[in-house]
């Protein structure tokens, strides 16, 4: 088919930055994009930057055509969280869609063999979904060596987040919270700002609490940090222990997920 495209979204992790590299010869015409929200971690743009060297070609940025505050209005206030994600449908779907616009595509998914869900699939007939990770048998480990074997690495806020996304992610583990209080202060006050304006200034959802990281708000938890950190500390070293061969980076992911096994948005953070 003349119209046939073939896609592969990249969200700033690892997992669909090594899809990127690993298809990278084995489908010349591949089409990278990105589906920027403008609320991304500074490092992801980095990452970005340096994947597309490796790859010799261009991620395409898709911008949802309003920005964040725009459909916080439009929700009445009500910041997403896991059982409303209205952010991953307004500014990564409908922007993806429409840029596949009515042409054939197969969509290139970071979904490795040692997982067991599907990733994101559009619904739209035009779209079809592929998994070339767990076609041919590709691991956790196997993802990690691309990477290093490619020169690209780990994304640099892989030292203390584990998953790509916007700054005030709700799929944020407590302890990533820390690591964006620390790392970045300026872009956690905005994060609490956003608390802040949909629970105390005039909104039409004043009478709810909306937080972004469970049932407290962002200064209850960080009046909180000693206990996560120490938490996080003791569970850190009884991974180490239990994984004596495995690296830190591998440990610390796994550590996380025990902490918070909560599934996040396939689109945002493969």
């Amino acid at each position: 088919m003349a119209d046939l495209r073939h896609v592969l979204g990249i969200s700033g992790g690892k997992d669909s930055a090594a899809l990127a590299v690993y298809m990278r010869d084995r489908v010349p015409e591949m089409e990278y994009f990105f589906c920027d929200t403008g609320s991304e971690l500074p490092e992801t743009y980095e990452y970005l930057d340096r994947l597309e060297v490796v790859l010799g070609k261009r991620i395409v940025r898709l911008n949802p055509e309003r920005g964040f505050d725009h459909w916080l209005t439009v929700y009445r206030g009500a910041l997403p969280s896991p059982q409303m994600r209205w952010c991953t449908r307004q500014m990564k779907i409908k922007p993806l869609e429409a840029w596949i616009g009515d042409s054939n595509a197969y969509s290139y998914v970071a979904i490795r063999a040692d997982e067991h869900r599907d990733g994101y699939v559009s619904h739209k007939p035009n779209i079809h979904p592929v998994y070339p990770f767990r076609e041919d048998g590709i691991g956790k480990e196997d993802v990690l060596r691309i990477l290093e074997d490619a020169g690209v690495g780990l994304p640099s806020y892989y030292e203390w987040r584990t998953r790509s996304g916007c700054y005030f992610c709700f799929f944020q583990r407590k302890h990533e919270w820390l690591g964006l209080a620390k790392h970045h202060p300026d872009l956690f006050a905005k994060a609490v700002a956003y608390e802040d304006k949909v629970n105390f200034e005039d909104t039409a959802m004043k009478d709810r609490k909306y937080t972004w990281s469970g049932k407290e708000t962002l200064p209850e938890l960080i009046a909180r940090g000693d206990e996560i950190r120490a938490k996080h500390e003791q569970d850190l070293a009884r991974g180490k222990k239990a994984r004596p061969n495995q690296p830190l980076i591998q440990v610390l992911s796994d550590v996380l997920d025990d902490e918070d096994d909560a599934i996040p948005c396939q689109m945002c953070h493969l």
